[in-house]
């Protein structure tokens, strides 16, 4: 006899209509395969009247516990998206023993200790391999395949937003707010694009992937955040000329007991993999003591994509509901106090100055840099107008406080710092 799982969805916009009609039309292929009979049992909606029509009305509810408190549901998932109110629901199934199938990575990285402590102390699972990446299996693979392993650095494109962005601006040469406009026309941005440009999304995302990969806890808080608003075509510019591609990178290094984690625009060299990976495509670089370089890549956004991710969660989830995997790590409100964060991180450093066009000023920049113990990789110069010049540069490896200082003794009278990107190799 199949085993039957009831689920309960919380939502059902474009995420959860994407998961019903692949469990739909796969049901009797995973009944089949698995012996597993998937009921969809009920789904929460803000109104019945106003919901969509491709989802039969009589699952539809509009009172959150007819989901969260119904004894025959046996999974639910979340598709609510934002902190609040999906982040409390999923902790009111989750200690009514419920477990919980999630992409909801902000309600995730703000309130995963919270959860897990419910998942673990009522006998249920908790699952999110969609909030990172969509479709890309990076979470299983680091809690599953590469558990053993001693990964040392995560470095991805976890936002499909400012890679579009970014690769239309390194492309066509076009201006942020053109290509923003353009993106939200297509709905690959949001009409409030914040969460993505600013790097908000990138943080929460990383907040979850540097604390499997590093087998510790990784709070939000500790992410440095950058976004793409003041990126400009000038920049992708020269760095295409100087053998560079920008990107928004979510960045996470672990060195024994030191672990730094940042998401900003990234200058990477041409021939790196992530630098090839354009469009509204996600990709992830991992490198471990033992499995040394790899990277995963694919969609990592839309219906789609989201929902095969979720559904493989669900899929597992239901063969694992005795025994739900747990994270590797002690799973606090705070990291471990035996892990300090740092922000002063070392790496190379694109730099664009406008400057006085006259005699001297380069040697004033080359000084300012050589007080610092920072010496320049290459450089270009360039004329501009009213007597102007502008100076690119490329460090060798220098610290985050030391180039800071550096650019901090200037005179912007005689020369104007117009941009400052890292560059990761």
């Amino acid at each position: 006899m199949a085993k039957v799982i009831k689920l309960g969805f919380l939502g059902c916009g474009n995420i959860g209509g994407g998961v019903y009609h692949l469990l739909t039309e796969m049901h009797d292929e995973i009944l089949k395969r698995e012996n597993i009979d998937i009921q969809i049992k009920s789904a929460l909606v803000k109104s019945i009247a106003e919901a969509r029509t491709d989802i039969p009305k009589d699952i539809m509810t509009e009172s959150a516990d007819d989901v969260l408190t119904d004894p025959s549901i046996d999974i639910i998932c979340e598709f609510m998206g934002g902190e609040q109110p999906a982040a409390s629901f999923m902790q009111r199934a989750l200690e009514n023993g419920k477990t919980v199938v999630t992409a909801n990575k902000m309600a995730l990285a703000l309130n995963w200790h919270k959860l897990q402590a419910a998942a673990s102390a009522h006998g249920a699972g908790l699952y999110y391999e969609a909030s990172v990446g969509g479709v890309i299996p990076v979470i299983r693979s680091l809690t599953v395949s590469l558990d053993a392993d001693e990964i040392d650095q995560v470095m991805g494109i976890v936002n499909g937003t400012t890679n579009y962005i970014l690769t239309q601006m390194s492309q066509q040469g076009r201006s942020y707010a053109d290509v923003l406009a353009e993106a939200q026309k297509l709905g690959l941005a949001e009409p409030n694009p914040t969460a993505d440009v600013e790097g908000y999304d990138a943080a929460y995302k990383l907040s979850i992937l540097s604390s499997i990969a590093f087998h510790t806890r990784v709070t939000y808080q500790k992410i440095h955040r950058e976004g793409i608003t003041n990126i400009s075509p000038d920049d992708i510019a020269y760095g295409r000329e100087m053998g560079y591609t920008l990107k928004l990178l979510a960045i996470g290094k672990r060195a024994a007991d030191s672990i730094e984690v940042r998401v900003h625009p990234t200058f990477l060299p041409n021939e790196h993999p992530l630098a090839r990976v354009d469009g509204s495509l996600n990709a992830i670089y991992i490198h471990g003591r033992y499995c040394q370089d790899m990277m995963l890549q694919g969609r990592g956004a839309g219906d789609k994509p989201t929902a095969s991710a979720i559904c493989g969660d669900i899929l597992y989830a239901a063969t694992h509901m005795d025994n739900p995997t747990v994270p590797s790590f002690a799973n606090t409100a705070e990291p471990d106090d035996a892990i300090t964060f740092t922000d002063n991180w070392v790496c190379r450093y694109f730099i664009r100055l406008d400057a006085a066009d006259t005699p001297g000023v380069l040697g004033s920049v080359a000084s300012a840099f050589s007080a610092k113990s920072i010496s320049i990789a290459s450089l270009l110069q360039r004329p501009a107008a009213d007597g102007r010049a502008q100076i690119i540069l490329i460090t060798h490896e220098a610290s985050e406080c030391a180039v800071q200082d550096a650019l901090a003794t200037l005179n912007p009278e005689i020369v104007r710092v117009e941009s400052m990107i890292r560059v990761e190799s």
